[in-house]
């Protein structure tokens, strides 16, 4: 149930249609909403970008965006060809407004509510903002828009300026990817749809709290984009701090676009502020050297294509956040993110506290904390261990064993939907519930500003770490200076 009803858009434009997000996941993502009939009937699709195409050429690079992608196998020429019937392409200067006319001149036969997919780069958010308000939008309208807002508050708040000189806030779809994921909307369900969760959901019960979100690859020819970014802005301020909302928010009055994000950002409202005072002790910085991934020999991070050999950009951070409320009171959330790391991988880690009493101990039995592990890549699963009695053994030998919840093993006549998908879905249904609103983009900006005040102040520098491994040494140490240590 949403907070409105929402009238069915008309249209969807793509900006960005050739770039790469658009061949990788959007036009893949909307062929497969198509021949799945989740696209209404009179729905049609453009795509707009500064190159010229010729409509075969375009239809060709949609063709080949599906074949090259994870929805591959359910191609279908007859199912294409339907699709791209609804797939136009024009030619804009995004710049300025006579340079959008024929991208009005498309839209003129669609009348009533359009959805403005904004795939490009973060600095033509606010020109085509401009011009669509210009024109005076349909109220039915929204916009998607895509990370990063802005590179700190001050520009967040210029960006989503933009963003309101043409859409009311109801009407902007802020999109995290992450919050598409199959196994981060099932951290929901598990939370709020099982008893058994919530009252151990607090610090009572709960040790610690890990979210990692580790890649192999490098900026992968996004040096230039990449450097003025650093891993703290590109990550953490959104990914990682979204799924710790979700995992640290209180129960949502009712599953309403507005309760679940009151929630989400009251927990950005409680993170206790990380600066120049305990920067040094709550934060880990490092940018990969050269070394070994995937198998083979890679370069460094200022050995890449157009690198700057005196750069001083972070590929990783570790940080310990904690929360000033009830609930997390002294539970430390211990986040990282890196690139060139040893293998990819997106998990929560839940370790709750041990046992009050080991009873086996006389039997010389140990016991260990019990951990709910949410991974959210390269597999979908959800494991809880347990301690269990080994078998084969006459004695009480004990160990860990996983309940295991593998959404591919248990779904398995039922298709994978990716991310993307999943959002589009929410767009078009207009219901913002899993996207991010003004205030929280600005709350997390807010808490990252601190962090990188605090690095400035202190001179702090990122340590090397060779690729291929779990980033520098220090990062190790950051959860073990407090008697923690990292899920492996």
């Amino acid at each position: 149930m949403f907070d409105h009803q929402s009238t069915p858009c008309r249209s969807l434009v793509l900006f960005g249609a050739t770039g790469d997000l658009a061949r990788r996941m959007l036009w893949p993502s909307l062929y497969a909403l198509h021949a799945d009939g989740l696209l209404p009937e009179q729905f049609a699709l453009i795509g707009a970008a500064h190159s010229k195409q010729e409509p075969a050429k375009f239809a060709e690079l949609v063709r080949n965006s599906v074949l090259g992608s994870a929805n591959a196998a359910m191609f279908d020429e007859a199912k294409f060809a339907t699709f791209i019937a609804r797939v136009s392409y024009v030619s804009v200067d995004a710049s300025s407004e006579a340079g959008m006319q024929p991208l009005r001149d498309a839209l003129a036969p669609h009348e009533g509510g359009t959805i403005f997919y904004l795939s490009t780069s973060p600095h033509m958010f606010g020109p085509i903002c401009r011009t669509l308000g210009a024109w005076g939008v349909h109220p039915d309208s929204r916009v998607v828009v895509e990370k990063p807002i802005g590179t700190d508050e001050k520009s967040a708040n210029a960006v989503n300026d933009a963003i309101a000189s043409a859409f009311a806030e109801p009407q902007v779809f802020r999109i995290d990817h992450y919050l598409g994921k199959e196994a981060v909307q099932n951290l929901l369900a598990l939370r709020f749809a099982n008893a058994i969760f919530e009252p151990l959901w607090n610090a009572n019960a709960i040790e610690q709290v890990q979210i990692t979100v580790a890649e192999t690859v490098g900026v992968e020819g996004r040096w230039g984009y990449y450097d003025g970014v650093g891993a703290l802005r590109d990550m953490v301020q959104n990914h990682l701090l979204q799924l710790l909302c979700l995992v640290a928010m209180e129960p949502p009055a009712s599953f309403t676009p507005s309760a679940v994000r009151n929630e989400k950002v009251k927990v950005l409202w409680s993170l206790r502020p990380i600066n120049g005072t305990n920067v040094h002790t709550h934060t880990v910085t490092g940018q990969y050297t050269e070394g070994f991934a995937g198998g083979q020999s890679v370069p460094g991070y200022r050995d890449e294509a157009g690198a700057n050999k005196v750069s001083d950009t972070e590929t990783f951070v570790a940080l310990r956040a904690e929360i000033d409320n009830w609930r997390w009171a002294g539970v430390p959330f211990y986040l990282r993110t890196g690139k060139r790391m040893q293998r990819r991988s997106s998990e929560i880690a839940i370790h709750f506290k041990s046992a009050p009493y080991n009873i086996f101990s006389g039997i010389g039995a140990t016991l260990q904390p019990n951990v709910l592990l949410i991974k959210l890549q390269p597999e979908e699963m959800i494991t809880l261990s347990l301690m269990h009695k080994l078998p084969g053994r006459n004695d009480m030998q004990l160990g860990q064993v996983g309940l295991n919840l593998s959404l591919g093993d248990k779904f398995t006549q039922t298709r994978r939907r990716i991310a993307y998908e999943r959002m589009l879905i929410d767009v078009l249904a207009g219901n913002p519930s899993l996207f991010v609103r003004r205030d929280e983009v600005e709350a997390a900006w807010k808490w990252i500003d601190g962090i990188v005040d605090g690095w400035r102040q202190t001179a702090q520098k990122p340590k090397p770490y060779g690729s291929g491994s779990w980033g520098p040494s220090a990062a190790i140490g950051l959860p073990e200076r407090f008697g923690h240590s990292w899920n492996e």
